[in-house]
Formats: structure tokens, sequence, C-alpha cells
């Protein structure tokens, strides 16, 4: 990857100061940072703590080779596999290890993903239909665009991309066959949405393209598999938490983070008989969101959400 590639991945990382206050107090040992990207948010741990180590996760090899270039100067401090964040066992037995000191998870496409065009992620850049984090998907853009039926594609632009004209972009995109590149897609998809509708909320291809994204490379499939398996490897006093960009995604991580802190079998309107114990705690209620100021520098931050978890007593 060339120097000026690298840069790209240099940003400054989403609630930087807000991750570093989640782990200030977990105990000393291994965070795994399941979505790696450039580094920055494992960077900014390894600065915050020097008894903390990383292992970070990610299907990109150029999001490995930046991060790697990036937090060379951590030593063995900081150490990579090339998983999805979903294989959280693969990726600690590369390394020899069975328990965490937290997780971190920082869902959606990166801003280098996004401002290179060649891989396929952006409407704003010409590029090929692609969308795929890793070489591992073995789905691309083009198979969603040009090979779903009308019905399959405007299922998966609503519930995705929870568009509102999902049914009018899907018969568009069939109309429109063969779409090569992201510009094509992007102008059937404006041309698809009423005029009035275009001029609010962002870009009209956003939601679609979101949504494609999020098909192709499977991620709300593998999401409850990922948070699982981290609240489960994270020591008492460790914790998990979660950035999504999207309320599908949010939605998601709220569910399996209220499942981990609640195993009561019993009727909600009845008295706990059942002997369950609580394992892990929900660290804040309702999600937190970027201050003011970094939605402001960061456009790109407007739309995260950050849950976290604490396991407060092992497993009986």
């Amino acid at each position: 990857m060339a120097d000026a590639d690298r840069a790209t991945f240099s940003h400054d990382p989403v609630m930087r100061e807000e991750i570093v206050g989640v782990f200030a107090d977990v105990p000393p040992g291994t965070i795994l940072d399941a979505t790696l990207g450039g580094g920055g948010h494992s960077e900014a741990l390894l600065e915050s703590r020097d008894d903390l180590d990383i292992i970070g996760l990610d299907r990109d090899p150029d999001a490995i080779e930046a991060a790697t270039d990036r937090l060379e100067r951590f030593g063995a401090r900081f150490r990579t596999t090339m998983r999805r964040y979903d294989d959280i066992d693969g990726g600690l037995a590369d390394h020899g290890v069975e328990r965490l000191s937290g997780a971190l998870f920082d869902l959606g496409v990166s801003s280098y993903q996004l401002d290179e065009g060649s891989r396929g992620f952006s409407y704003r850049h010409d590029g090929p239909l692609d969308m795929r984090m890793g070489p591992d998907a073995s789905w691309t853009a083009d198979d969603v665009v040009n090979g779903y039926d009308v019905r399959r594609l405007a299922d998966v632009i609503k519930r995705y991309g929870e568009e509102r004209f999902a049914s009018r972009i899907a018969t568009a995109i069939v109309a429109a066959r063969p779409i090569e590149t992201t510009n094509q897609l992007a102008e059937v998809i404006v041309a698809a949405i009423p005029a009035p509708a275009r001029r609010t909320g962002g870009h009209p291809a956003k939601r679609t393209f979101q949504a494609i994204r999020i098909e192709v490379n499977g991620e709300l499939e593998a999401l409850p598999l990922a948070i699982d398996a981290a609240i489960d490897r994270v020591v008492t006093g460790g914790r998990v938490a979660v950035l999504s960009y999207h309320s599908g995604e949010d939605r998601i991580v709220k569910q399996r983070m209220i499942a981990a802190s609640d195993r009561c079998e019993c009727p909600p309107e009845l008295p706990c008989i059942c002997g369950a114990v609580q394992t892990v705690r929900i660290v804040r209620k309702v999600a937190k969101k970027p201050s003011a100021s970094e939605m402001e520098r960061n456009r790109r931050s407007t739309s995260a959400r950050l849950r976290v978890v604490e396991r407060i007593a092992e497993e009986s």
C-alpha cells in the first residue's frame, strides 16, 4: 500500500476520548480491537495505559498493513490477525490468549474504504461494484445489484437501509441493468427518488449503498455472535464497548447486551425464583453520542452510538 494510502487510514477515530475512558479502569491485560481499521482506537488505548496490550482483528489486508505501520513503536504490545470480527475464538487462539480485559467494536465502513473509489463503497467516487470489506467475502455489490430479483433487492434496501423508496429504487435498478460502476448506480438511485425527498437527509443514495454493503459483507448476521463471544471472553471488571452507526446495528447491540445482563427466566410480572445470578451489567442504559464539537469536526461521527457492558462476576 502506498504511503498516501496509509495516510488516509490515519483519521481521528470516532469518540476517541470516550473509548479511552471506557477502558480506563479495566484489569491489566489484553484488549481485543475487533474492527481494527487504521488502528486509531488501538493507538489511543496503548498510549493511555502501559499495562494493556492489543490484538487487532480485521478482514482488510490494507487495514492490517496500515495499523501495523502506525503502531510499530509499541512492539509486542500490538498484534494482529486477519479475521472477521465474529471469529473471536480463532483470533485469540492465533496468539494463545484465553481471556480479555476488554473488547471494542467500531462497526461500519472506514474512512479509507469510503474515500478509495476502487473499493466500490462510495457514491461520491466512481469505482467498480465491489464493497467487500475483505478478500474473504464471497459476494460483491455486483452480485446484488445485477443479480437479485426486484423483490429481494427491495427487501435488502428496506431492511438494511431503512429506505422508504426501496421498491421504487429496486425497480429502477433492475430496469437499468447492467450497471457497472458506483457512479451509474448512484445516478439510478437518485433518479428513482422523488425530487422533494432528494433535498433532505443527505445524499439520496446513502441508504441504498449502506444496505448493499451490509448485504455483501453479512454484517448484521455476524454481529450477535461477535458480541456474545466477546462478552463470554472478558474477565471480571472487563468491558465490551460497541460503536454503531446504523439503527439496525444499534438494536442488535442493545438486545445482546440486555440478554447478557438479564439471565432470569421467570415471567417479567413475577418475582425471580429461578436463582439466576447477574454476571454482566449495562454501564449506560442510553447510548452515548459524540460531542457537538466532534460532530461538527467529523461529519462521519454524527450517527455514532456507544454502548458498553461490564462483567461483574464469573459464570457459575
